[in-house]
């Protein structure tokens, strides 16, 4: 039996794409080659969901699904900022923000003794400093303009 989950996520993409259930059903006939969903696997309906997405459409991450909040403080917000421009640029072999507390650590733990186990938890200044130059240093390497 197909899983109905996947069978919703279907229905919510015709939905927001516009297509009315002859389209989705010819969708399904060119993706799997399976008018009907009552014929389909879960295999063929990922199918059916790949080409959806790849016509545009995106899907909304799960329900309680957890998102950062932006970080507390300005200065943090910033070195959050250069970060994404460093990944933008492609210099980043981990973006996003496990790639930034890795490469605080793998920076700064040698000298301060122990760094925090995320960015925005951080509170000394002077660390918070010392991380600032290390990307504002990074980013004019790249060629990156910063607007400060």
């Amino acid at each position: 039996m197909p899983d109905r989950t996947l069978q919703r996520k279907i229905h919510v993409a015709c939905r927001q794409l516009g297509l009315d259930n002859a389209a989705r059903q010819d969708i399904q006939l060119l993706a799997c080659g399976k008018a009907s969903m009552r014929e389909m696997d879960d295999g063929d309906l990922r199918l059916v969901i790949s080409h959806l997405e790849k016509q545009g459409w995106k899907s909304a991450p799960a329900k309680g699904k957890k998102f950062h909040k932006p970080a507390p403080r300005g200065d943090l917000r910033y070195i959050h900022v250069m970060w994404r421009l460093l990944g933008e640029k492609g210099v980043l072999k981990q973006p996003g923000r496990a790639g930034l507390n890795a490469f605080i650590r793998k920076r700064f733990e040698p000298k301060w003794g122990s760094v925090p186990i995320d960015i925005d938890t951080m509170r000394e200044p002077a660390e918070i400093n010392a991380v600032v130059r290390a990307l504002t240093e990074w980013c004019e390497r790249e060629v990156i303009v910063l607007e400060q």
